[in-house]
């Protein structure tokens, strides 16, 4: 049987080191972008995150 993608676990080739730059913004909320470390310019083009303030939480709320 194939694992499904959702239940799949990442091996250490498919594991990607990560960056990430926080964004101030005068008129609008602080913003955190996320990418692939290792990335070229045109990469970073189309693999990246952002995430804004009320998209993150305390680690101690999570536990």
């Amino acid at each position: 049987m194939t694992p499904d993608a959702d239940t799949a676990r990442p091996t250490d080739a498919s594991l990607t080191d990560l960056d990430h730059v926080t964004i101030e913004n005068e008129d609008a909320p602080d913003e955190c972008a996320i990418f692939p470390r290792e990335a070229s310019d045109e990469k970073l083009d189309t693999a990246w995150i952002v995430a804004y303030d009320d998209g993150f939480v305390s680690l101690e709320s999570m536990r």
